[in-house]
């Protein structure tokens, strides 16, 4: 049997959008993934993604009774795997973030001043999403309008369109964002400032980290306390924040490899690896 692996997806970005990285990544890998985070009324979005952090490990008891499993998380779903796995550290085997960075020290001290003050908008990406577009006459304006952006243009062919097919539903003026923007703003607005304590010690799993090049994300955040964490097992990717977008081939390759730097003979693939 291919070993487990539990993807949990970025801020916005529903799992159908990573369905090449996924295809990818299912040549060694049991891969699974919840459709989207943060929509359940259950496990509302508060501050510190405490009750998201409880929908992910709620999943992981309901998949796989206790069985531990491989976590890989890109930006908000890393953070959201490494909280699970600090609380949880029996249901996860390893955990590898996806340019998903451990805000600490001053910058925490700093965004918690900023969540106090109510000024999150004027800090975070939230100052865009309150008023993002969400509503199209049609799929085909819905795709004019993300092709024409730089951001999105940057994605590997074909992964634009798995967004739109995982991303949006009907909508009486025609179609729109399954993710709502409400939704995408309040997790911007909470995101947690206590992960540097949550971090210090010994981290009871592995921990591996691939980070974007060109990542805005990684240089708001630094990256001095990322790396403290997941020690050697730091790669860097080409692109930016999406680099799982723009690259989903090398991406499942990289994560593959990192698996077997954090698990290595526990991992049946990785012995497989090094007699290719």
């Amino acid at each position: 049997m291919k070993p487990i692996l539990h993807f949990a997806h970025a801020n916005s970005y529903p799992a159908g959008t990573y369905r090449q990285l996924f295809d990818a990544l299912r040549a060694d890998f049991d891969v699974q993934a919840l459709d989207m985070h943060a929509h359940n009324p259950a496990y509302p979005v508060r501050d510190g993604w405490h009750e998201l952090v409880d929908e992910l490990v709620a999943e992981l008891e309901a998949r796989y009774h206790g069985e531990p499993v491989i976590l890989v998380g890109h930006s908000l779903g890393g953070m959201l795997s490494l909280m699970a796995a600090a609380r949880r550290p029996e249901l996860a085997r390893c955990v590898i973030m996806l340019d998903s960075p451990v805000v600490a020290g001053w910058r925490a001290w700093a965004w918690r001043l900023i969540k106090r003050l109510g000024a999150e908008d004027r800090y975070s990406p939230s100052r865009y999403s309150v008023r993002r577009r969400n509503v199209w006459a049609n799929e085909a304006e819905a795709l004019r309008h993300y092709a024409s952006k730089e951001l999105f243009a940057a994605w590997a062919p074909g992964v634009l369109q798995d967004y739109l097919d995982a991303g949006l539903k009907p909508h009486p003026e025609g179609v729109q964002l399954r993710f709502s923007r409400e939704v995408e703003t309040a997790v911007y607005r909470t995101l947690p400032h206590h992960i540097g304590t949550l971090v210090a010690g010994t981290f009871p799993v592995p921990v591996g980290y691939l980070a974007g090049r060109i990542s805005a994300e990684n240089r708001q955040a630094g990256l001095g306390a990322t790396k403290a964490l997941v020690g050697r097992h730091f790669r860097v990717m080409p692109g930016g924040h999406l680099f799982p977008m723009e690259f989903p081939l090398l991406t499942a390759q990289a994560v593959r490899d990192m698996a077997c730097d954090l698990l290595g003979p526990a991992l049946a693939l990785c012995g497989e690896q090094r007699q290719a």
